[in-house]
C-alpha cells in the first residue's frame, strides 16, 4: 500500500467549481476572464474571497502567473504553485494541493485558468515568442505544423501499427458534437455528419480540421478543501480518491513509442491509489486535443486492449446512449479549448457528480476519471474523483 492510500485518498474534494468566459469573451484579457471562473468558484463553495489561502494555476502566455493572477485578484494566499506541464497541469496540481492541505499549508485552494486566445489572441500572440524560447531541435529542420503535425504523426503510425480507420477517428468527433448539442455551454452545437469530418479542410494528414480542437475563449476554477470540513459547504462535495501523474519526453521525436503515451503509468496508478477499476468508472474526461489522443488514452488506461481504440469508440460507444460516457461536455473538439484543457475535464466531471448536468447528465454518476495532456503527449495526469469520501 502505497502513501497515498494511507493518508490522502479521500482526505481532499473539490467544493466548488465554475467555468466563464467559453466561446468569444469579446475581448477579455486572460485576467478578466479566469477573474470571472475564480469567483464564481468561490461563491459556489460558500467562501469569500478573504478566505482563498491558496492558489494554483498556470499559463501560457505568461511568466510569474500565479504571482499576477493573485494580484488580480486582491489575495495573499499563503501557499502558491504553478506548476506547468502543459494542458495536464491542472490534474497535477490536484496532488499538490491535497499534499499541501494535508501537510497545513493551506485549507481553502483554488485551481485557475482563463485564456482568450479568439477574441484577444493572447495565446497565438505569444507563441513565436514561445517556440524561440522551447526550440525543438530534432523536429525544426523539417519545418512542422505543431502541435497538428505531431499528433497526425502518431495517428498515422496508429493507422498502419493497428488499423485504424479515419473513419474511426471521426467518430470521436462525433461522439464529442453529440454530447455538445446537450450542453448550453459548448461553444459548436450544431449538428455534425461523418461526410463533414472526412471531407473537412485537411490540416495535417491524416487529420482534418473537424480532428482538431476548437480555438476559443474560456476560464475555469475550481477550490479544493479538506473532505473533513467539505460537507459542511452548501454544494455536494466531490472526493479527490487518487491521482498521479507521469511524463515520457518533450519533442515528439524522442517520444519512444508514438502509440503508448505516459497514461499507461498514470491511469493506473491513479486507480490503485483510488481503490478502484476502469469497470468502476462511470464518467470519463479525456483531453481530446485531436481525435487520435482519446482512442489513444482509452487503451493506455485500460478500458481497451493496446490496438483497439478504434473499434472500441465505434457504433456510439462513447457518445450520447453509449456504454461509457465520454467527453460530456463536448470536450475541447466541441466545447472549449483557449489552450489547455483540462481543467474543465474536471469542472465537467464535479457537475456530472453532482447531477447538475441536465439533459446531458449521465443517470446515476458516482464516480469519474479526468486525464490531462501536456505537450504533444508529453506529460500526463489522471485522477479519479467520487460522490463517496472512499
Amino acid at each position: 500500500m502505497n502513501h497515498w492510500d494511507t493518508s490522502l485518498r479521500g482526505s481532499v474534494a473539490i467544493t466548488g467549481c465554475a467555468t466563464a468566459a467559453i466561446g468569444d469573451a469579446g475581448g477579455l484579457t486572460d485576467l478578466e476572464a479566469t477573474s470571472l471562473a475564480v469567483h464564481a468558484a468561490v461563491k459556489d463553495a460558500g467562501l469569500q474571497m478573504s478566505q482563498v489561502d491558496g492558489l494554483m494555476s498556470a499559463s501560457l502566455s505568461s511568466s510569474m502567473w500565479v504571482v499576477k493572477l493573485a494580484e488580480y485578484l486582491g489575495i495573499r494566499p499563503a501557499f502558491s504553485e504553478s506548476t506547468g506541464i502543459g494542458g495536464a497541469s491542472f490534474v497535477g496540481h490536484l496532488s499538490i494541493a491535497a499534499a499541501a492541505i494535508r501537510a497545513g499549508l493551506c485549507r481553502n485552494v483554488v485551481i485557475a485558468y482563463g485564456a482568450t486566445p479568439r477574441s484577444g489572441g493572447s495565446i497565438a500572440a505569444t507563441s513565436p515568442v514561445r517556440a524561440q524560447l522551447d526550440p525543438f531541435p530534432f523536429e525544426e529542420p523539417y519545418a512542422p505544423f505543431n502541435p497538428p503535425t505531431g499528433y497526425a504523426l502518431v495517428a498515422q503510425r496508429h493507422m498502419h501499427q493497428y488499423g485504424t480507420t479515419r473513419e474511426q477517428l471521426a467518430q470521436v468527433a462525433l461522439a464529442a458534437r453529440s454530447w455538445a448539442a446537450l450542453n448550453p455551454e459548448a461553444y459548436r452545437r450544431e449538428p455534425m455528419g461523418l461526410e463533414e469530418v472526412l471531407g473537412a479542410r485537411m490540416i495535417s494528414s491524416p487529420l482534418t480540421v473537424r480532428d482538431c480542437c476548437l480555438v476559443t475563449d474560456g476560464a475555469a476554477a475550481v477550490v479544493v478543501q479538506a473532505s473533513d470540513v467539505a460537507q459542511d459547504g452548501p454544494r455536494k462535495p466531490v472526493h479527490v480518491l487518487g491521482t498521479a501523474m507521469a511524463h515520457s519526453h518533450r519533442q515528439i521525436a524522442c517520444m519512444e513509442d508514438l502509440t503508448v503515451t505516459a497514461a499507461r503509468i498514470s491511469g493506473p496508478l491513479a486507480m490503485e491509489r483510488a481503490g478502484i477499476t476502469t469497470n468502476d468508472i462511470d464518467v470519463v474526461q479525456l483531453y481530446d486535443a485531436f481525435t487520435i489522443n482519446p482512442i489513444l488514452f482509452l487503451e493506455d488506461l485500460g478500458f481497451c486492449q493496446k490496438g483497439e481504440g478504434g473499434p472500441f469508440v465505434a457504433d456510439g460507444r462513447i457518445a450520447p446512449g453509449g456504454a461509457l460516457p465520454v467527453n460530456t461536455n463536448g470536450g475541447g473538439l466541441s466545447c472549449v479549448h483557449p489552450g489547455m484543457y483540462s481543467l474543465f475535464g474536471i469542472v465537467e466531471a464535479v457537475r456530472q457528480l453532482r447531477a447538475d448536468c441536465g439533459a446531458r447528465q449521465v443517470a446515476g454518476a458516482a464516480t469519474a476519471l479526468v486525464q490531462g495532456n501536456g505537450g504533444v503527449l508529453s506529460a500526463q495526469a489522471s485522477t479519479v474523483f467520487s460522490i463517496h469520501r472512499g
